[in-house]
């Protein structure tokens, strides 16, 4: 694939867009921009907090920790983490960088102010409205369909900013043009140079947390687990040194990750497999650039489809994407990887997303074994066929069987989950 042509371009780009730092989960992070936004609008400290959200940002702000708030959950802790200090440039790092005193003072506004938050009324799986008060002044910022997408600013009754909710997905480039062929067209040929940053940073950012996670005592210690349990072969230290990243964000560790399709989990799963294999097999920088590009676009192929916030586990869509890594490091390319993401799909796809908490490492750690087992299948000479379950021949015809699945068929499982969550 030639550097001037369109697809390359679009490649680098999509990386570019999808890997980037997030301190926290990114639903209670979100929030926090919102809030932060919505704070420097109003341009005071509100008394009055109304924070409007979809169901599904209920379902992944309930039971995760928010980064540099001493513990706190839920939505308005995390709305009043923003407001109280954040710093709404560094976007999904809003949080990031929080005093002691801050942490005190987000305590005493929680108490102070008063919060409401209410169910979206709005069709948007993903929609975020924070409206701040402040006397006789009002602002308000939503959020609609990924993280960072702001749609509306208002003030006092002023438009400030506005931007259509059923199109603002243009404004990412073009992920219709991904397929698994070309994706490994493009690992194959892409200039290093073009690539290096986003993936070294991924490397460091998500490793270290990994690291964390295996040293201390986060969540349910689903890494230590594994190892405690089946040795530290290399297919054991790769979902293990995944599901421990998960499990020390998931419990409020204070280090940023590199995101994949917004989910600060699919991109350690995408990307920390891949990391452990290359090393094992003493790959060079080089090499684990190049399986690291296989494994984070074949992640976002198959999240475009399912969308940002499903019922359907996005932990599977990168343990597939890694399985898919891991397979171009022992020198697979198109045959191997594509039967190693139908394989693994047909194995995984039926984990349901309930939430972001602690047992998303577990599920990470089931979702990193089944790409694996769709790598070794291959290398067996084994393979799931056509009409075996959602499997159909040629793996973009499964690959659109997924999204309709989790997209289409998913959509009541999600509304279950949701009433079940909240105890309806």
């Amino acid at each position: 694939m030639e550097r001037t042509e369109k697809q390359y371009q679009t490649y680098v780009q999509i990386l570019k867009e999808e890997l980037v730092p997030a301190m926290g989960c990114t639903e209670p992070i979100a929030i926090a921009y919102c809030a932060a936004k919505a704070r420097k609008v109003l341009e005071k400290r509100p008394d009055k907090v109304v924070i409007e959200v979809s169901g599904n940002i209920i379902k992944n702000v309930k039971s995760v920790i928010v980064p540099n708030t001493g513990g706190l959950k839920g939505i308005e802790a995390s709305a009043a983490a923003g407001i109280i200090a954040g710093k709404e440039e560094k976007i999904l790092e809003v949080i990031a960088d929080v005093t002691e005193d801050e942490k005190k003072q987000i305590k005493e506004y929680l108490s102070e102010a008063t919060f409401q938050v209410t169910p979206s009324t709005s069709d948007m799986i993903f929609d975020i409205v924070v409206t701040v008060y402040a006397k006789d002044s009002y602002a308000k910022v939503r959020i609609v369909n990924f993280h960072t997408n702001v749609v509306l600013i208002e003030k006092d009754g002023t438009t400030i900013y506005e931007a259509g909710t059923k199109t603002s997905n243009t404004v990412l480039s073009d992920r219709s043009l991904l397929n698994v062929q070309d994706i490994i067209a493009f690992a194959d040929t892409v200039k290093i140079e073009d690539v290096k940053d986003v993936l070294a940073r991924q490397v460091s950012y998500n490793m270290a947390i990994a690291e964390e996670g295996m040293k201390g005592h986060y969540g349910a210690n689903i890494g230590k687990v594994l190892v405690n349990s089946y040795g530290d072969d290399v297919k054991v230290r790769a979902r293990a040194m995944a599901a421990a990243g998960s499990d020390a964000r998931m419990s409020g560790c204070e280090l940023p990750v590199i995101i994949n399709s917004g989910s600060g989990n699919q991109g350690m799963t995408a990307s920390i497999p891949v990391v452990v294999y290359a090393k094992e097999l003493g790959k060079t920088e080089e090499e684990l650039y190049r399986a690291l590009v296989v494994s984070n676009l074949i992640t976002i192929h198959l999240k475009t489809g399912i969308g940002r916030l499903s019922a359907y586990c996005g932990a599977v869509s990168a343990g597939c994407g890694a399985g898919c890594g891991i397979a171009y490091l022992h020198g697979g390319r198109y045959d191997e990887i594509a039967h190693t993401l139908v394989n693994a799909v047909a194995i995984a796809s039926g984990i349901v997303c309930d939430g972001a908490k602690p047992s998303c490492a577990a599920k990470i750690g089931a979702s990193v074994d089944a790409g694996l087992m769709g790598y070794y299948m291959y290398v067996n000479g084994q393979q799931f066929r056509d009409g075996d379950g959602i499997v159909k021949k040629g793996v973009e015809n499964t690959i659109a069987n997924v999204s309709r699945l989790g997209q289409v068929g998913m959509r009541e499982t999600d509304k279950e989950i949701i009433k079940i969550m909240v105890g309806q």
